[in-house]
């Protein structure tokens, strides 16, 4: 006896697309700044698995920064910010520089701040084992890479620019390019997580993460700037992203997203 197969229909872009502009125009009536994304967002489908339903419990900090994840068991080096060396050869695409300052929301720099990023490779996949579709692995490149903010609360990272991806949110769903940025604070409690994303990117306005930020201003923040002056020649191109903490001008600051 064979058991029925349950086919689950995806939604289209259109229909995504749809929600999204239908879910801007309300707040676009309501007239209230949402610097922050809505937490259970129906075009994000499975926002609704990952928001919290039940009240928030208290939890033993000292147990948790045990068993917290960190990119490397040892003193963070300078290398750690320099993605593109320590493997075996030099990985494939575009170099680019990633820089910026983390300031708090009068401007003032926040010094000594771990910051840790992930990203995918330049066809668009991650080094892992949970990432299946068909776009080759760069053996010469991990996505993952850390530093440590300076005295004026700058940061700077050199990598390869991460390419799109597909993902099962709805029919032809892809994700811009875009790389995940961990901020510590003294703990891994204050751990803030973000996503920068890179101008001009056309799959930003069909992306549900991204628009997931109602408030136009509040989501053009996560959109890094190209850096002519911190360009350098013939050998990587520059952006600057600066990371606000607090204030009205922060950016999106969560507790992590795997996608």
């Amino acid at each position: 006896m064979k058991t029925a197969t349950r086919t689950v229909r995806l939604l289209s872009q259109a229909q995504i697309s749809a929600q999204i502009a239908q879910i801007v125009a309300d707040h676009d009536g309501a007239r209230e700044a949402e610097p922050q994304p809505h937490l259970d967002y129906p075009p994000y489908r499975s926002s609704r698995l990952r928001f919290p339903h039940n009240r928030l419990q208290p939890v033993d900090p000292h147990e948790i920064e045990r068993w917290s994840p960190c990119f490397g068991n040892q003193d963070v080096d300078p290398l750690d910010a320099d993605l593109t060396v320590a493997q075996s050869g030099a990985p494939i695409g575009e170099r680019i520089i990633v820089t910026g300052r983390v300031v708090d929301g009068t401007g003032r720099p926040v010094a000594g701040q771990l910051i840790e990023i992930w990203q995918a490779n330049a066809a668009g996949r991650y080094l892992h084992e949970g990432d299946q579709h068909p776009a080759p692995i760069d053996p010469n490149f991990t996505g993952t890479g850390r530093c440590l903010t300076g005295a004026d609360g700058t940061y700077r990272f050199l990598t390869i620019k991460p390419g799109p991806y597909p993902w099962r949110n709805h029919d032809n769903a892809w994700r811009p390019a875009h790389i995940h940025f961990s901020v510590f604070g003294t703990a891994f409690t204050q751990r803030l997580v973000t996503q920068m994303y890179f101008p001009g990117d056309p799959l930003c306005a069909l992306d549900p993460i991204y628009q997931s930020i109602v408030d136009p201003v509040a989501r053009q923040r996560l959109i890094a700037s190209y850096a002519h002056d911190l360009t350098e020649a013939e050998f990587a191109t520059a952006y600057r992203w600066d990371i606000v903490l607090t204030g009205s001008r922060r950016i999106w600051l969560d507790g992590g997203d795997d996608d």
